[in-house]
C-alpha cells in the first residue's frame, strides 16, 4: 500500500488559495465593490460631461467605458499582493512546496475574477447609460473579456515590485499605464472600427495573442519580482 506524500499537489494548493482570498473577499465586501462603483462613477461623470445628447455620448461610449474599467483596475492593483506582504504570507509562498509562478497565477486570476468580472457583467448596464449602440455590445464584451485579464497579468508585475514601497499607490500608476496603453488603444479600436464597418477581428486576435504570451511570461516576471521585493 502506497503512502500518501505529505507534499500538496498543484490543485489542493490553488484550493486552499482561492478559499483563503474568498473568504477575505467576503469579509471585506465593501472594498470588493469599490471599482465597480468607481467604474460607475467615470460614466456617470461622462454622461453629464458631455451632456443629454444620445449621438454624442455613442459616439465616445466604448473609449469611455473602457477608460473606466482601466482606471477601476488601477485602483484595486495595489491591493494585489500588499496584505500578503504585510501578514508575511508571501515569504510563506517562497518556502512552499508549489511553484511560486503557480501561486502568482491563481492570486491574479482570482483578483481578474472579483475586480474586473463584476464590471464585464455589469458593461451592458453601464452601456446603456451612455447610450451605446447594441451592435457595438459584442465587440466590446470581447474585448473586455480578453482585455481586462491581461490588465491584471501585467499589473501584477508592477504590483509585485512595488510591494514594499509604502504608499505607491501613484508609483503604481505610473508604472503601469504605459504597459496598459497598448491594451486600451486595440480594446476600445476594436469596437471603434466595429462602429465604423470594419473588421474588428484583428484587433480582437492582438489581444488574444497578448494575453497568452502574458498567461505564460508575466507568472514567472511576477514571481521573480516578488523574490527581488522580498531580498
Amino acid at each position: 500500500m502506497s503512502i500518501p506524500s505529505p507534499t500538496p499537489s498543484l490543485w489542493q494548493a490553488t484550493r486552499a488559495l482561492a478559499a483563503q482570498d474568498l473568504r477575505l473577499v467576503w469579509r471585506r465586501r465593501g472594498d470588493a465593490l469599490q471599482p465597480l462603483l468607481f467604474a460607475l462613477l467615470i460614466v456617470v461623470l461622462f454622461a453629464l460631461a458631455l451632456g443629454r445628447e444620445p449621438r454624442q455620448l455613442a459616439a465616445v461610449a466604448a473609449a469611455a467605458l473602457w477608460v473606466a474599467v482601466l482606471l477601476a483596475g488601477l485602483l484595486a492593483l495595489d491591493s494585489m499582493f500588499r496584505g500578503d506582504a504585510e501578514d508575511g504570507s508571501l515569504e510563506q509562498w517562497l518556502l512552499a512546496p508549489v511553484p511560486l509562478a503557480w501561486l502568482v497565477l491563481v492570486r491574479v486570476l482570482l483578483h481578474w475574477a472579483v475586480t474586473a468580472l463584476p464590471l464585464i457583467v455589469a458593461a451592458p448596464l453601464l452601456g446603456e447609460l451612455l447610450h451605446l449602440p447594441h451592435a457595438q455590445l459584442p465587440v466590446l464584451l470581447a474585448s473586455l473579456a480578453l482585455g481586462t485579464p491581461l490588465l491584471s497579468l501585467l499589473g501584477a508585475v508592477v504590483a509585485a515590485l512595488t510591494v514594499n514601497t509604502r504608499r505607491s499607490g501613484i508609483l503604481v500608476a505610473l508604472l503601469a499605464l504605459p504597459l496598459y496603453v497598448p491594451v486600451l488603444v486595440f480594446g476600445a479600436g476594436s469596437v471603434a472600427a466595429s462602429a465604423q464597418g470594419l473588421d474588428a477581428s484583428g484587433a480582437l486576435l492582438l489581444l488574444g495573442a497578448g494575453l497568452v504570451v502574458a498567461l505564460v511570461l508575466a507568472p514567472l516576471a511576477t514571481a521573480a519580482a516578488i523574490r527581488i521585493s522580498l531580498s
